[in-house]
């Protein structure tokens, strides 16, 4: 949040810069105090050092050295030129363009100071200017003012830097150590954010941490779980710990809009897009990437908007997100993002380029990484009229050696699948019919394990039918496919081996007419939900694709997400504040019972909280599945003691109702009692209640409803 600097600390810095304020309208180079739009900020304990970080109210100002000294003859020529050449970077104020003169000899001191609008054109500027060469003798140095006011405090002596004691942090995995082997997830709801522990044992969240003003827009967890981020108008922040979560780093840039982890959590990508001043211009786009652990950025990227907008959608301003994809595994080795014409992939050990050049790929439109391997997936579409095919490329990264190519004919769309173990890589292909009036679907399926990489054709038995949804089986090698024009389509079930293990694709099932829309596959393999969103108002069915059965069938009014979480147990569904009723979230198990039900209102997220890869290899774990009934005694051994625990819970819960009961039941017949007289006065005396003592007789009523004459003629 901006501070504005008082009147004394403007003149003490003027004074050291040798800078004469008597022609300078400071009102209008002062910015306006920041406001905390009622969100306290939790920056309180900031040590006296952080206030460098802070701006000092001169943001938009910058400093351009070395310019020509001139007499006072040559000073509005010099003006006219240093207004032309930062003028087309941005909106200069009025009054903006300040060259300060000598009283004694009249001629400029070779500086002048800059202010514009907003800081992100004075950063534009300075961006574009510094070093830019006027004449042979007079090549510009450019800095932010506020820049200059740090230099100055930086002292002419080096001094040893004081040595703090170092004091241990919480265990930031100690989460993953919880005795019940639960899982936490977070939940946004008003002002609160809430992290809470599954406890299915006891059919209820286990309140863990919770906080108002938490984010100023949303959360996120990081990828193996270990940290939790807010966004707030001054940056990000990661958070973490056993219960306390404290603030762990912060990561400063105005008007953050996303973010974004690396696979490994090392580093954090943030956003921003900034209005221009020209309507007619695009957004001002920014790119942070911070190192997680210490804070630093270690590579920024500045531009518009069109520059970050190509491939794929989302995002803010049209800008494509993430911009910067992750390759190379858990190492976050490379990131890449595209351009035209261009794939630009950049290694984390300098931030720099590979080669010190992008890879040139004419059109290219979309590109993935294997999630395992420095390996990237580039789509073409045709050129020339399909004079020229689109092709699907793969790419080795940093030879940047292309090892195999699939030229696809009559594209009209094309969209990539990854399987999580980088196996297989699946081409969804939209093709044109010879008439072009309509299109049908096909798979192109890379087994990118085996010699050189073979590639099958996969068409569906009925070739018009249109692809709803498409998903891998995780760590596995099956997948589910949606499909037809029906208001209930049809799931086709398939593998990636026949039955004799030869290499082959071949078809499991298909299951007919269902109500979904999209596929959920379980984190562990093996079981799917088939769900229907919108449209089909949130329909669910439990499948297992081993058995090619249906587990269960629920329905989750009105939901907008579903989410498994990361050991495959447990499934959330949630209705977020997209719609105005039924705000909250619904926990089941794996084979479709609902667990418990929470209604929050203004209900905004849920997500669960990821874990680490586990250390067991998968000979280790193999050999656990194959004895689980060894190890299960232990755990069910608990789950009958839980059992039990619930069974005496409930007998207490029913003991307290019938306690209530009675006691209401006691308080009637004393207020029966004391209201006896009474009902003898209202009855003239009869002291008795008893029906049966009483003689019911009826009594008829005659009632003239309507009277009417009528003459009656008799001729």
């Amino acid at each position: 949040m901006a501070e504005t600097m008082s009147m004394e600390e403007i003149r003490a810095t003027a004074a050291r810069l040798n800078i004469d304020l008597s022609e300078i309208d400071l009102d209008s180079i002062r910015l306006p105090p920041g406001e905390d739009f009622g969100i306290v900020s939790d920056d309180g304990d900031l040590e006296e050092e952080d206030a460098l970080e802070f701006d000092t109210g001169f943001g938009s100002v910058i400093v351009v050295d070395n310019l020509p000294v001139v007499p006072k003859e040559k000073y509005e020529k010099l003006e006219g030129v240093v207004r032309k050449i930062y003028g087309q970077i941005g909106v200069i104020k009025e009054d903006g363009l300040w060259m300060p003169v000598d009283p004694d000899t009249q001629k400029t001191l070779g500086y002048c100071f800059i202010e514009y609008n907003t800081p992100q054109e004075a950063e534009l500027a300075k961006e574009k200017t510094h070093g830019y060469r006027l004449d042979k003798s007079h090549i510009f140095a450019v800095n932010m003012f506020d820049d200059i006011e740090k230099f100055m405090k930086v002292p002419d002596e080096w001094a040893p830097p004081e040595t703090k004691v170092y004091t241990p942090r919480e265990n930031l995995q100690h989460w993953l150590t919880d005795e019940k082997a639960r899982d936490q997830f977070v939940i946004r709801s008003g002002t609160d954010t809430e992290v809470l522990w599954n406890d299915a044992r006891q059919m209820k969240p286990d309140p863990v941490y919770k906080r108002q003003f938490w984010t100023e827009s949303f959360v996120q967890w990081s990828p193996l779980g270990t940290y939790l981020a807010t966004v707030h108008r001054q940056g990000a922040a990661i958070w973490g710990g056993a219960n306390s979560f404290e603030r762990l780093m912060r990561y400063p840039h105005p008007q953050v809009k996303l973010i974004d982890f690396s696979p490994g959590e090392r580093y954090l990508v943030t956003y921003s897009s900034h209005e221009p001043s020209n309507p007619r211009d695009s957004h001002r786009v920014v790119l942070n990437i911070f190192d997680v652990r210490t804070g630093k950025v270690r590579r920024d990227f500045k531009g518009s908007a069109d520059e970050f907008a190509i491939g794929g959608t989302g995002g803010v301003a049209g800008v494509s997100w993430p911009v910067f994809r992750w390759g190379g595994g858990k190492d976050d080795k490379y990131f890449a993002r595209i351009g035209k014409n261009i794939i630009s992939v950049y290694e984390t050990e300098s931030f720099s380029l590979i080669d010190k050049k992008s890879i040139k790929v004419e059109n290219v439109l979309d590109f993935s990484w294997s999630p395992t391997d420095p390996i990237l997936a580039l789509f073409v579409p045709e050129l020339g009229g399909g004079n020229q095919p689109a092709r699907v490329s793969l790419v080795q990264i940093p030879s940047k050696e292309e090892l195999r190519q699939k030229n696809l004919f009559s594209v009209s769309d094309c969209k990539m699948y990854w399987q999580s173990n980088g196996d297989y890589l699946a081409v969804k292909v939209d093709r044109y019919t010879k008439t072009k009036k309509s299109t049908y679907t096909g798979f192109e399926l890379f087994r990118i394990k085996e010699r050189d990489i073979p590639i099958e054709v996969l068409e569906l038995e009925n070739k018009n039918d249109k692809i709803i949804a498409f998903a891998w089986e995780p760590k596995g090698h099956r997948f589910a496919v949606i499909h037809g024009d029906n208001p209930r389509p049809d799931i086709s079930f398939y593998s990636m081996r026949s039955g004799s293990n030869t290499g082959r694709v071949s078809k499991l099932a298909t299951v007919k007419g269902k109500q979904a829309n999209a596929l959920y596959w379980s984190p562990a393999g093996r079981f799917i939900i088939l769900a229907g969103l919108k449209g089909f108002n949130g329909q669910l069915e439990f499948f297992d694709v081993d058995e090619l059965e249906t587990m269960a069938t629920a329905e989750h009014f009105m939901a907008t997400d579903i989410e498994w979480d990361p050991t495959g147990r447990y499934v959330a569904t949630s209705v977020t504040s997209v719609h105005e009723m039924e705000n909250g979230f619904n926990i089941w198990s794996f084979h479709g019972k609902l667990l418990y039900r929470i209604l929050k209102d203004h209900f905004f997220q849920f997500l669960w909280r990821p874990r680490p890869p586990p250390f067991l290899t998968r000979e280790k774990e193999e050999e656990i599945l194959k004895n689980l009934k060894k190890y299960s005694k232990k755990y069910e051994a608990e789950d009958q003691d839980v059992s039990l625990q619930l069974s005496e819970q409930d007998r207490q819960k029913r003991k307290k109702l019938k306690e209530d009961w009675d006691s209401w039941v006691n308080e009637w017949k004393r207020l029966h009692e004391e209201e006896k007289l009474e009902r003898e006065r209202l009855r003239d005396g009869e002291a008795s209640d008893q029906e049966e003592e009483y003689e019911a007789k009826e009594v008829e009523v005659e009632e003239v409803l309507d009277v009417s004459e009528e003459i009656i003629s008799f001729d």
